[in-house]
């Protein structure tokens, strides 16, 4: 039970299958408290079924804990999104936690497009993702996180982060990403850490091996200025499989998005086997 009623305890779990031999449907819709899913939509057509995550309370406070359980049956194709960013508020001395899971079976198709964690002053939380891919399956994905609000962006003096992301494949650890960020750690200003940057990203794509030739038109043009810096990380994988990691240290959350937005698009045809679309809520 929540310690206080001022406490959010949410879960949600969600299953994709398909449907005869085109159509993604959501299967499976359960959730508990304030975490939700709209109306499944097609604006790409019945193969890939579009759902965007729902928290009505806008915010995440001390004590709240969200879950969210996703499944990809064989050969579906989901799209899945915030319609804003996640809040992260003062803690009072209670930890805040969200755990996602998100399960991919052999041939689905995932593309994980969730708008920024903002972290606000004296907020003590920790966010763990861990993918789960099946061979054959394919993702891309991305985390935007900014420390501190938006009048006053990298001025986040009190507080801890835990980001802990985890990729298996058949059930093989791939890739981890894990640690905490503390508001006085030095890395926040090293040019080994965060370099003053007040928002940071990664955005992962595992799927088809990507070419050299390809990679090279990738990193042609990256930024790396006073305000926006980004870089690339290509591991080759067995069986013709790659990961593909691309960081970004900003000073503007915005800037950030439409970096992970244009470089989606791209990575798209290649990855997952289908053309960009710019989302309807990336206009708001």
């Amino acid at each position: 039970m929540p310690d206080t009623l001022s406490d959010w305890h949410a879960r949600l779990e969600l299953v994709f299958s398909r449907q005869g031999r085109s159509k993604t449907v959501l299967a499976h819709n359960r959730h508990e408290g304030p975490l939700l899913v709209q109306k499944a939509l097609y604006p790409e057509g019945p193969a890939i079924c579009h759902v965007t995550l729902l928290h009505p309370p806008s915010g995440i406070a001390g004590g709240d804990s969200l879950s969210m359980d996703i499944t990809l049956n064989e050969g579906s194709h989901a799209v899945l999104s915030t319609p804003g960013a996640s809040r992260w508020y003062k803690s009072l001395g209670r930890p805040s936690a969200q755990a996602l899971h998100i399960r991919l079976a052999a041939n689905s198709r995932l593309d994980w497009l969730p708008q920024e964690n903002i972290f606000f002053e004296q907020a003590h939380a920790s966010s763990l993702t861990r993918l789960h891919l099946q061979s054959g399956a394919c993702a891309i994905g991305w985390e935007i996180t900014q420390l501190g609000g938006i009048d006053k962006a990298g001025h986040w003096n009190e507080g801890q982060v835990l980001l802990d992301t985890q990729l298996t494949l058949d059930g093989r650890l791939m890739w981890l990403d894990a640690g905490e960020l503390q508001a006085k750690c030095p890395l926040r200003h090293s040019n080994n850490g965060l370099a003053g940057f007040p928002v940071m990203a990664t955005l992962w794509a595992f799927g088809p091996q990507v070419s050299t030739g390809h990679m090279e038109s990738l990193e042609t043009g990256l930024p790396w200025s006073d305000t926006l810096r980004a870089g690339i990380t290509h591991l080759p994988q067995k069986q013709g499989q790659s990961l593909s990691l691309l960081r970004v240290l900003g000073t503007h959350t915005q800037d950030v998005r439409q970096l992970l937005i244009a470089f989606w698009m791209r990575l798209r045809p290649v990855v997952l086997g289908t053309q960009g679309t710019y989302l309807r809520l990336w206009n708001t």
